[in-house]
């Protein structure tokens, strides 16, 4: 019975470190874009999610190794098949832990020139991709919180939030 003891308490140390680390990990957001798209006849392109079948802004989490700027290129590329010109401008920071209903992850959002044909490419998050007149944008219950951010944008705001 005495040498159970260190090996219990040894698995319970163990499990304790291994809690601790996984909350460092995990109870961190993570960070990820989102792109408002401008065509060069000025329409503004959105995707349909597969997930909740909303209209969105394209985006996606930054890859480890990845800066902002490659993370937008490669996901416009991966869910529109749109090819990045350039960043315009920086529209904002979006912090809010409920923002996304899957994690907490901050959201950088820049407004940037494309071209190209438009395509879903990555079908087993996108269902559509299509470009609208801003007067002609589905709002009021786009995902995520891309109401607010469009909003921000069409007001000429830079947010941090």
């Amino acid at each position: 019975m005495s040498d159970r003891l260190p090996i219990h308490s040894s698995i319970r140390r163990t499990w304790q470190f291994a809690q601790t680390v996984l909350g460092i990990i995990f109870r961190h957001p993570v960070i990820g874009t989102s792109v408002i798209p401008i065509l060069p006849d000025g329409r503004i392109v959105l995707i349909r999610r597969r997930d909740n079948g909303k209209w969105g802004l394209p985006g996606g989490m930054v890859d480890w190794g990845q800066d902002i700027p490659t993370t937008v290129r490669r996901e416009l590329a991966e869910e529109t098949g749109l090819e990045l010109l350039q960043i315009r401008r920086l529209v904002g920071v979006y912090s809010a832990p409920d923002r996304d209903p899957r994690i907490h992850s901050i959201c950088i959002l820049v407004e940037a020139d494309v071209q190209g044909t438009m395509q879903v490419q990555d079908v087993l998050e996108i269902i559509a991709v299509q470009a609208f007149d801003s007067s002609a944008i589905p709002r009021g219950n786009l995902s995520h919180d891309h109401d607010r951010q469009l909003q921000d944008y069409f007001d000429g705001k830079t947010t941090v939030a």
